[in-house]
């Protein structure tokens, strides 16, 4: 299931359902811990499937800076990933959306744009970050993913020309698409 949407001239977002760690793409966006750690869901699956080599550079990380702070991210290498680059992105715990938590998330995609552009990357894929056991709730979330990413792609100094969303599952990725064609025209 895939649905293409354009953005500007020369630019699109895909929406993807499925698994992020099987998308080729320049980077990958993790959504990772404040620790660096590793953790469960799309950060599990991507250290499983990018091996040890991921998790080594995020030790080196944690010795230099200690951990991210919420709303931040930071790049390694992909290991086994079909990428280059993984930005491993804190996003936040939900509270009740009158904490910071909106301007946080939106701030962890920024970021990753911002690494992205810095790298001269090209292609990159976005979980739905926070959505898990974070608990920020899908529809808000992915309001805010499909803003920033769309304000991203806009600047014509960006080198970005795809963005992937890739939901997990029906549910979420209806949502993408929905939330995408509400602001953009549809490329197929």
């Amino acid at each position: 299931m895939a649905m293409e949407f354009t953005t500007s001239p020369g630019r699109t977002i895909l929406v993807r359902e499925g698994d992020i760690t099987r998308v080729p793409v320049d980077a990958i966006a993790n959504a990772a811990n404040a620790a660096l750690a590793g953790g469960g869901g799309v950060d599990g699956a991507i250290h499983r499937a990018g091996g040890p080599e991921i998790m080594r550079e995020l030790d080196e990380i944690r010795r230099r800076i200690g951990g991210c702070p919420t709303g931040g991210a930071v790049a390694t290498g992909a290991g086994r990933l079909p990428a280059q680059h993984v930005f491993h992105a804190v996003g936040p715990v939900y509270r009740d959306g009158r904490h910071g938590e909106p301007e946080q998330l939106a701030s962890c995609y920024r970021r990753c744009l911002a690494l992205a552009d810095e790298r001269q990357v090209r292609t990159i894929s976005f979980p739905a970050i926070s959505t898990g056991v974070y608990g920020y709730p899908l529809r808000e979330a992915t309001e805010i993913a499909v803003r920033e990413v769309i304000a991203h792609l806009a600047n014509p100094a960006s080198g970005i020309q795809k963005a992937i969303f890739v939901p997990f599952g029906q549910q979420a990725y209806d949502v993408y698409v929905e939330i995408c064609r509400a602001n953009l025209p549809a490329s197929r």
